[in-house]
C-alpha cells in the first residue's frame, strides 16, 4: 500500500478494503477493430474469487492522477481495474482525435476483456469528463455485456459545451488543448504538474485575436482539432456528426446507469440532456448533482457513490442504494434532497420582471426608459466565478467588482419576507436594442445577502446574429437565454439579483461585433445596448418548506 493509497483512503473517507494485495501488470496490449494497438494497465487484487472488473479510458495517462485514484482504490474493494489509455495517448496506437473512435474503441477493449482469464464475466465502468464520455460512447451498443455505468461530469455530446449560446467556450477549449499537448510530450504524473504551471501562457494566449492563432501562442503548437473547432461552430455541421455525438443513441443504453454532475460544472446542460433522452426513451438513470464544480471536490463523493452503485449491480447488494433516483444538494439550504424525476415534479415558472430603477420584482414593470450600457471587446466584460475548467476561479464568487463596471446592469429585488426554493432549469428573455447586429447577452442570477454581498446562483449567455434572431421595426430583439439550472434557497431578507450584460470573458469569447468568422475575427466595434423593462427572468419554484437538517454532508454524497 502507497502512501497516496493512504491519504486518499483517510481524505476520501472510503471503506476498509477488503485487501491490500494487488498485482499491477502494465502494458497490457489491446487490439482494436481497425488493427491499433492500445496499452492498458491492469490492477488484480490477490486472493479475491470471482472479481469484477472496472474499466477506466482515459486519454490522461494510466499513471496520471486520474487513474490513479481509480487503479488501486477499487482493485483493494475486490475489482479487476483495467486502466486502458485512449488512442493515441501514453504509448497507445493510432492519433489521438477527440472523441471520434472512443465507440469503436471502447468495444474493442470490452471484446479484450472477455477473453481473459482473471476476467468473470461483470464488467462496470467509471470515471469523470473525458472518461465518462468514453462509457457513453460505448454503451449504447455495448447493451447487458455491462452491468452498470458512472459517467461523471460529463456528457455524449460535447458541442453543447464548446459552443454555449452559440459563443465558443474559449478557457475552457485552449486550456484543455493545452494540458493534452503537455502530455504529449511528458510523463502523466509531470503532465498534471505541468499543466498547472503553464496556466499563465495560456491565460495570456485567450486575449489575442484571431483566435486560431491563440493555440500556438498557448502551448507551442498549433492544434488540429482546436482547428477543427473554431471552423466547425455552426449547427449541423458535419464534424459534430454521428461519430463523435451520441446523443441520439443515448436512449438505447439499457445497462443501469447513474450520473453524477455539479451545479457549477461546465458540462452540466449537456449532462441533464442525456438524463431527458434516456426518460424520453423509457429509461430511469439515477442522477446524482452537488455543489461542484467541473472535477474538483467530486472524486470522494463519487467514489462514495459509486461502491454502493457497483455493489448492488455486480453482487446483488442493494442496500446502499437510496430510495429515489435522483438525489440533489440544495444550496442555501446546505441540505440533500431526493426526488423521482429531473426536474422535480411540482415546480412552477414564476416571472420576475425587470423594473424601472433597477429593481426586480414578480409584478410588471411600469413604463420607463430603457437602461443603456456599452460593451466594448477590447475591454470585455470578464467572467467571475460560475462554470469554469478552472478549479480556482470556478464556483461561486462574490461579484461586488464586476457588479462596479459601466458595462454590467444589475436589477434587485425587495428582501425576501419567506424562503424561495428555486430547484429546476432557469431561463430568460430579455428585450434589447443594439447598436450591431452582431452581439451577445448575458445574464446571471445571484443570491444578495443581508450584508450586501451578491454571489453567482447560475447564469448563461446567448450569441446574437440577425439572421437568429431578427430585429421587429422598431429596431427589438427578443432574445431567449438558457441559464445554467440549479436547485437554490433564497433566504428570507436575501434578495434576487439579475445582472445583464455583453459577454463573460475568456469562459466565452467576446464577440467582435462585427459578424466576422470565429476563427479569424480580428476586427473589433464597440456596442450600445439598450435593455427594455419587458425582459424578464423565469424561476421554477417549488412550494416553501421549513428548513431541514442537511441528511448528510457534501463530501457523504
Amino acid at each position: 500500500m502507497t502512501l497516496l493509497n493512504r491519504i486518499i483512503d483517510r481524505a476520501f473517507r472510503l471503506p476498509p478494503p477488503s485487501t491490500r494485495d494487488i498485482e499491477v501488470r502494465k502494458g497490457l496490449r489491446i487490439p482494436a477493430h481497425d488493427g491499433a494497438e492500445l496499452l492498458a494497465d491492469l490492477y488484480l487484487p490477490r486472493r479475491t474469487p470471482d472479481a469484477p472488473t472496472l474499466l477506466v479510458r482515459t486519454p490522461y495517462g494510466r499513471s496520471g492522477l486520474l487513474s490513479r485514484l481509480a487503479g488501486r482504490p477499487f482493485a483493494e474493494r475486490g475489482y479487476n481495474v483495467v486502466v486502458a489509455a485512449c488512442r493515441g495517448t501514453d504509448g497507445s496506437g493510432g492519433t489521438f482525435d477527440p472523441m471520434a473512435d472512443d465507440d469503436s474503441d471502447g468495444l474493442a477493449t470490452l471484446d479484450w476483456i472477455e477473453k481473459e482469464p482473471w476476467h468473470n464475466g461483470t464488467v462496470v465502468l467509471y470515471g469523470p469528463s473525458y472518461l465518462g464520455y468514453t462509457q457513453l460512447a460505448m454503451a449504447p451498443e455495448a447493451g447487458n455485456r455491462v452491468a452498470a455505468i458512472m459517467p461523471m461530469i460529463t456528457t455524449s455530446a460535447f458541442r453543447d459545451i464548446w459552443y454555449e449560446g452559440d459563443s465558443f467556450s474559449l478557457a475552457a477549449a485552449l486550456a484543455w488543448t493545452a494540458e493534452m499537448a503537455i502530455r504529449d510530450r511528458r510523463s502523466p504524473l509531470a503532465a498534471d504538474i505541468l499543466t498547472g504551471l503553464k496556466a499563465g501562457r495560456v491565460r495570456t494566449a485567450m486575449q489575442h485575436l484571431p483566435l486560431n492563432e491563440t493555440d500556438k501562442l498557448g502551448t507551442g503548437q498549433t492544434s488540429g482539432w482546436f482547428q477543427d473547432w473554431l471552423v466547425s461552430n455552426e449547427p449541423g455541421d458535419p464534424y459534430w456528426g454521428p461519430k463523435r455525438d451520441h446523443r441520439a443513441r443515448i436512449g438505447n443504453i439499457t445497462t443501469p446507469t447513474l450520473l453524477f454532475g455539479g451545479w457549477y460544472d461546465i458540462i452540466l446542460p449537456g449532462q441533464l440532456a442525456d438524463y431527458a433522452a434516456m426518460r424520453a426513451a423509457g429509461r430511469q438513470p439515477y442522477l446524482t448533482i452537488g455543489p461542484w464544480a467541473h472535477a474538483t471536490e467530486i472524486y470522494a463523493p463519487s467514489m462514495q457513490e459509486a461502491l454502493p452503485w457497483f455493489a448492488a449491480h455486480t453482487r446483488g447488494d442493494h442496500s446502499g442504494l437510496r430510495d429515489q433516483p435522483v438525489r440533489l444538494y440544495v444550496q442555501g439550504a446546505g441540505e440533500w434532497r431526493e426526488y423521482p424525476d429531473w426536474p422535480p415534479p411540482g415546480i412552477t415558472g414564476r416571472e420576475w420582471h425587470l423594473q424601472p430603477g433597477r429593481g426586480l420584482s414578480p409584478d410588471r414593470p411600469a413604463d420607463g426608459p430603457p437602461d443603456r450600457f456599452r460593451y466594448n471587446p477590447a475591454d470585455p466584460t470578464p467572467s467571475v466565478g460560475g462554470p469554469l475548467l478552472d478549479p480556482k476561479a470556478a464556483g461561486r464568487k462574490d461579484n461586488a467588482k464586476l457588479e462596479a463596471r459601466a458595462d454590467v446592469l444589475v436589477y434587485t429585488s425587495e428582501p425576501l419576507r419567506e424562503p424561495a426554493e428555486v430547484i429546476g432549469p432557469v431561463s430568460a428573455r430579455i428585450q434589447l436594442r443594439s447598436s450591431q447586429e452582431h452581439a451577445d447577452v448575458f445574464v446571471r442570477l445571484c443570491d444578495v445577502d443581508p450584508r450586501g454581498r451578491s454571489f453567482n446562483v447560475c447564469d448563461g449567455l446567448q450569441r446574437i446574429t440577425p439572421q437568429r434572431f431578427p430585429a421587429s421595426d422598431d429596431g427589438t430583439r427578443t432574445v431567449p437565454v438558457r441559464l445554467w439550472p440549479t436547485a437554490y434557497r433564497f433566504q428570507p431578507g436575501h434578495r434576487l439579483r439579475v445582472q445583464i450584460s455583453g459577454g463573460a470573458f475568456p469562459r466565452l469569447t467576446r464577440n467582435p461585433g462585427t459578424g466576422e468568422p470565429l476563427a479569424t475575427a480580428t476586427r473589433t466595434v464597440p456596442v450600445d445596448y439598450e435593455i427594455r423593462h419587458s425582459s424578464s427572468i423565469t424561476l421554477p419554484v417549488l412550494p416553501a418548506r421549513t428548513p431541514a437538517s442537511p441528511q448528510s454532508s457534501p463530501q457523504s454524497a
